[in-house]
């Protein structure tokens, strides 16, 4: 017996009971669901009627996806999995006829990038394709990657880069995250390209700069909404740092279209402004004036020696990040997956709204 949703893959979810046809919603994997970006895109499939398992490395740290609002036909199954772990990761995706690879690590608190955040990346890469090829009922997969594995370790002032751009020049040195990132695409694209046997596979890779966004979990505020975090405590100055990002929900919903639009073997990227963060706290103080916003910039000297003490910087990612600033062209992916980015004003007051509101449930 199979749980409401799941089906084996032969009959492709269709059952037929006295002359009529029945199809079952389509089965949905999302690796690292209790994520920023996972459970965001776990939110918008539950809404729109999809049967959902989601993975998490700890199940309890999943338990809040079980509050999301369902549409009357969606259901939710929460897994352990770990990606290292081969069987995890094959029962994961037993039956499943899309995959949502959210899963990813982070660069916070890392002591061995090769440990904490490449191998995650590509060894886990690599475990969940070779589980898509035993389980031979997968049709999709929309992989999440970044511009990390779009921009160049070494790039020009004021670059512009497109998806037609790779990070070819990351090392474990110079740029552990960007490595990561895109080596993990070559994996499942290469996996993609050379599967000679099974159903065909349609592949779509996501790629959003800084997500910003409302947070579910105290742990959401610990990646890319620690820059936005910053603002709502007790620091007077802002660094001269330039943010690229994009909303969390466009994100998602971007991926929830993936599944059946774009191109096949598209790479999208997902990004909606670049902004100093000094103009950051300016915006801000404009729109939610009831609040103090810190504006001063803090003179870079004086930012390399803040760097020196700080328990999550170095002083080469501040420095190599003072005054410089790349941008990134989506071309036609707003078209091409039907979605249009939420304004910069909804995606920061919604930010920064969120993080007061957890606080207080703190």
């Amino acid at each position: 017996m199979h749980e409401a949703g799941w089906h084996q893959c032969d009959v492709l979810g269709t059952i037929h009971q006295e002359g009529v046809t029945l199809r079952f919603d389509m089965g949905v994997l999302v690796t690292g669901a209790a994520g920023f970006i996972g459970s965001h895109v776990v939110h918008l499939l539950l809404e729109k009627g999809y049967n959902v398992r989601a993975t998490a490395r700890n199940p309890e740290h999943a338990k809040f996806l079980e509050s999301f609002p369902k549409h009357k036909d969606a259901t939710l199954e929460i897994l352990q999995m770990d990606l290292f772990n081969t069987e995890d990761v094959d029962a994961a995706v037993k039956g499943c006829e899309i995959v949502i690879h959210c899963a990813a690590a982070l660069m916070v608190g890392v002591r061995d990038a090769q440990r904490d955040v490449v191998d995650p990346s590509v060894l886990g890469t690599e475990n969940l394709c070779n589980a898509i090829q035993k389980a031979g009922c997968v049709q999709s997969i929309v992989h999440t990657s970044s511009v990390a594995a779009i921009r160049r370790t070494q790039s020009k002032n004021g670059q512009i880069f497109t998806p037609s751009d790779w990070c070819d020049d990351a090392s474990l040195e110079s740029n552990p995250y960007g490595l990561a990132k895109a080596e993990a695409e070559k994996v499942i694209r290469n996996f993609v390209a050379q599967r000679c046997d099974g159903p065909p596979l349609r592949l779509v890779t996501i790629h959003p700069s800084i997500v910003f966004g409302p947070v579910f979990q105290k742990r959401h505020t610990q990646g890319s909404m620690a820059y936005l975090k910053h603002f709502t405590g007790r620091l007077p100055f802002v660094l001269h740092t330039h943010l690229n990002f994009v909303d969390v929900r466009d994100v998602a919903e971007a991926h929830v279209a993936a599944i059946e639009g774009g191109k096949d073997g598209g790479r999208y990227i997902l990004h909606k402004e670049g902004m100093w963060m000094r103009d950051i706290g300016r915006s801000l103080r404009q729109w939610v004036p009831e609040k103090k916003w810190a504006t001063f910039r803090l003179p870079s000297p004086l930012a390399i020696v803040m760097a020196a003490f700080h328990p999550k910087l170095t002083v080469h990612q501040v420095r190599s990040s003072l005054g410089r600033h790349v941008g990134y062209d989506i071309e036609a992916m707003e078209e091409e997956l039907g979605i249009v980015l939420r304004s910069t004003e909804k995606t920061l007051t919604d930010s920064v709204e969120s993080l007061f509101d957890l606080s207080r449930k703190v």
